[in-house]
């Protein structure tokens, strides 16, 4: 029909290995209601529900033979689970492990408790720290009132304990901004104890909250055949890992909203083809390993 727009030609991935295993222990409950979020979490969003640890137990064993190399733990908030402790205790024996968190309502006790997990474990714990500026200014309207000094706090205490937090900004500022709000921030964490600073930008995902707060994805904002070409797979996440829900293996942690993204309810039934017909699968695409610890276009030491 003359005036239609034709939709672009969607290719698949597969999983060439599952190399990271992620555990969405704390569903979609978090104590914070961010702004951008791009599955919406906040304290009244039951959509996705805590894994206990028997449940996240059983799933550490069962990645043994699919060859895991290491774990990640998020949310919503992880440490609204209160089990999460023991869980990241318990994943310590299997492989290295991260948590994703705002910071602002850990415990002393707790990182007490998983530095001496560490400690005692051959791999290593780490920390992913979401904060969205170096001010709160900055942070405070997308994050909530006091969440910048909470979590700034937060940071304190794990550098206290040894441990070297990964500070992720979504990037809510001009791109042209990205070194100067980073040597702020290597200043202003300088100051709460933390002079090896680690910082990584992250770009928007317009999905979820984001999508209300700014705009939407665009017709065109998906990933054709031809993007594909001499492209290395492996910075797409859903190309070596999964995401443990109570609802079922997801492909990636970013798509959970989407019914498509469930993909069975064993390692085994979700090791098959992913269409990328979605815009954040676009974003993934232009930035690279988005969601792993790895270094990427949006990373800066």
């Amino acid at each position: 029909m003359t005036g239609d727009v034709q939709q672009p030609k969607c290719p698949s991935v597969g999983l060439t290995s599952l190399d990271e295993l992620w555990f969405q222990v704390a569903g979609t409950r978090c104590n914070l209601e961010c702004s951008h979020c791009f599955i919406s979490c906040s304290p009244s969003n039951d959509k996705f529900g805590y894994l206990p640890l028997e449940t996240v137990r059983s799933h550490l064993e069962d990645s043994v033979q699919h060859g895991v190399r290491e774990y990640y733990f998020t949310g919503g908030e992880p440490f609204l689970n209160k089990e999460l402790v023991s869980i990241l205790t318990l994943a310590l024996q299997y492989g290295p492990a991260t948590v994703l968190t705002n910071a602002t309502v850990l415990k002393p006790a707790w990182i007490d408790a998983l530095r001496t997990a560490e400690d005692s474990s051959i791999y290593c714990l780490e920390f992913r720290v979401s904060i969205d500026g170096p001010d709160a200014a900055t942070n405070d309207p997308i994050r909530g009132a006091g969440t910048f000094d909470k979590a700034m706090q937060g940071v304190k205490l794990l550098v206290e304990q040894g441990f070297l937090p990964i500070i992720t900004m979504t990037r809510v500022w001009d791109d042209a901004d990205d070194r100067q709000i980073l040597r702020q921030f290597r200043e202003v964490l300088a100051q709460y104890g933390y002079d090896r600073s680690r910082l990584k930008i992250l770009p928007r995902l317009k999905i979820g909250a984001e999508a209300n707060r700014t705009e939407g994805y665009g017709h065109f904002d998906r990933v054709t055949p031809e993007l594909l070409e001499d492209f290395d797979l492996g910075q797409l996440i859903c190309s070596h890992s999964r995401v443990i829900t109570d609802r079922g293996i997801a492909v990636c942690p970013i798509l959970l909203d989407s019914p498509a993204a469930i993909l069975g309810e064993t390692l085994e039934e979700a090791d098959r083809d992913f269409p990328l017909d979605h815009g954040a699968c676009f974003t993934c695409y232009q930035y690279g390993a988005i969601c792993t610890n790895a270094a990427s276009s949006s990373m800066e030491g």
